[in-house]
C-alpha cells in the first residue's frame, strides 16, 4: 500500500540548468535560482487564470495518494472529484523518485506528487511549471511551514502544493533494548550490543542521515546541511556508513518488510516511519520511537503540473482538491503522514492522527531536514567549493552496501 519513496538510482544527472548563472537572464532564457545555489531553470509562466475542466487529467503518483475505492470501499477521494469536477483521473503509480521524473519527461501527464529528491530535477529540466497559488484556494490553509521551502520552490516563486510531510524515526523494541536511546549514535556504535539486530533504509538519500548525525559528533567537519556535502564530508559520511554495515542485519525499503522484521526480532533498533511503528504496534510488537536529539531527516512531498501539460485546467482542479481539508485528511490517514492542510486535523477520523503525526507542531518539524536533491552547487550557499551531487551518492551506495 504504501511506495518505496526515494530514487534507487539517479543516474540521470542534473545537466539542464545546473550551471551558474550571473544575471537574470541569458541566452537560454533562464532565471538565476539563487536560493538553490546558484543553479538555473528555464523561464516558464505560471497560468495566470483557469478555464473550464478538458475532462481527464492524468498524474504520476505514489500508492495510496489517488485512491479510488479499488483497493479499500472507505479510501475514495477520486471518485468525489471526478463527480465535482467532471476531470477523469487517470493515475500512473510510481515506485521511486527516479521513475517519477522518467514518467513526468515523456509529457503523458499532467501533474506529480514529486518528493525532494525529484523536485529540483524536475524545476531545473523544466519538466514542471511554477504554481500561481492564487488558482488554488485552498493553498491558503496549508501550513507555512511547508511553503516556499527549497525542495517547491525557487526565488520566492512557487512550484507547487505541499501535500504531507514526515519523519525518519529512530524505532527500537522495549524488551530488547532497556534503555531508550535518544541518538542516532545508537545505530552507527561500532561497539553496540545489537550488532546483526540493526536495520537502516535502503537508498543513497541515507547518506543524508549520517551526515546529520556527523553535524553534531563531528562539528570540525563544518557540515551545516546533510544534502550539501563537498567531497571532504561526503567522504566522512560514507566512512560512517561503511562501518555500520558490519552493523546492519538488514536494510528495508518495503515497510511490510520492516513489520514483520520489529515483530520478529530479527531487527530490533534503526531508522522506521511513524506508519511503521504503529502498525508493528498493531501487529503486537513492543515497539517504540523518538525523533532523536540531533533531529531527523524526513520527506515533504508536492503536487507540481507539468510545464506542457494537456490538461492544466483539471490538473489545477485536483491540485486544490487533494489539500482540501477532507481529502487532505484522507490522504494522510491512508498513507501515514502528516496532512498539509492545518483544517483537515478536524476531519480525520482518528482524532488523535494529528498529535500522532505531530501536523500541527512546527517545533517538531523544525528539527526535520526535509529530502533535497544533492546537487554541485552547494545548497548551503556556499560558493568556494563543488559539493557532491546524486549521482555520486548513487554510486557511493553501492559500495557501502558491498
Amino acid at each position: 500500500m504504501w511506495s518505496t519513496r526515494t530514487a534507487l538510482a539517479a543516474t540521470a544527472t542534473l545537466a539542464i540548468g545546473l550551471a551558474a548563472a550571473c544575471g537574470g537572464d541569458d541566452s537560454a532564457g533562464k532565471a538565476t535560482a539563487a536560493g538553490q545555489g546558484g543553479f538555473t531553470v528555464p523561464k516558464i509562466a505560471a497560468r495566470q487564470s483557469l478555464g473550464a475542466g478538458e475532462g481527464r487529467v492524468n498524474l504520476v503518483a505514489w500508492a495510496g495518494y489517488a485512491e479510488d475505492g479499488s483497493n479499500d470501499k472507505k479510501a475514495d477521494w477520486v471518485h468525489p472529484f471526478e463527480k465535482r469536477t467532471g476531470c477523469k483521473v487517470s493515475t500512473k503509480v510510481a515506485g521511486t523518485s527516479d521513475e517519477m521524473v522518467t514518467l513526468m519527461r515523456t509529457g503523458e501527464y499532467d501533474a506529480v506528487s514529486a518528493s525532494g529528491d525529484a523536485s529540483l530535477r524536475l524545476i531545473a529540466s523544466g519538466t514542471v511549471a511554477p504554481v500561481n497559488t492564487a488558482l488554488v484556494p485552498n493553498y491558503a490553509d496549508v501550513f507555512p511551514g511547508l511553503k516556499l521551502k527549497p525542495w517547491n520552490s525557487v526565488n520566492g516563486v512557487a512550484y507547487g502544493v505541499p501535500h504531507g510531510r514526515g519523519a525518519n524515526l529512530l524505532m527500537w523494541r522495549t524488551d530488547k533494548v532497556k534503555t531508550a536511546p535518544d541518538s542516532w549514535g545508537a545505530v552507527f556504535d561500532a561497539n553496540s550490543p545489537y550488532k546483526g539486530k540493526i536495520t537502516a533504509y535502503d537508498s543513497p538519500i541515507y547518506i543524508a542521515d549520517a551526515a546529520l548525525y556527523l553535524m553534531s559528533s563531528r562539528p570540525e567537519l563544518g557540515i551545516k546541511n546533510p544534502y550539501a556535502l563537498d567531497q571532504k564530508q561526503f567522504d566522512a559520511a560514507v566512512a560512517l556508513l561503511k562501518a555500520q554495515r558490519g552493523l546492519v542485519g538488514e536494510y528495508w525499503s518495503d515497510y511490510t518488510k520492516e513489520v514483520q522484521a520489529f515483530k520478529s526480532g530479527d531487527s530490533v533498533l534503526g531508522t522506521t516511519w511513524q506508519v511503521i511503528a504503529n502498525l508493528a504496534k498493531a501487529e503486537k510488537a513492543p515497539v517504540q520511537v523518538a525523533l532523536p536529539k540531533e533531529g531527523s531527516t524526513g520527506w515533504s512531498d508536492t503536487w507540481m503540473v507539468a510545464a506542457k501539460s494537456k490538461h492544466p485546467n483539471c490538473a489545477y482542479k485536483w491540485m486544490d482538491w487533494i489539500v482540501s481539508p477532507k481529502a487532505n485528511a484522507q490522504v494522510a490517514e491512508w498513507f501515514g503522514e502528516a496532512p498539509s492542510n492545518a483544517k483537515a486535523c478536524g476531519m480525520t477520523a482518528d482524532k488523535t492522527f494529528c498529535d500522532t503525526f505531530h501536523a500541527t507542531d512546527e517545533t517538531y518539524f523544525s528539527k526535520v531536514r526535509f529530502w533535497t536533491t544533492p546537487i554541485a552547487q552547494c545548497l548551503d550557499g556556499r560558493k568556494d567549493v563543488k559539493c557532491v551531487d546524486y549521482s555520486k551518492w548513487t554510486q557511493a551506495w553501492t559500495t557501502i552496501k558491498g
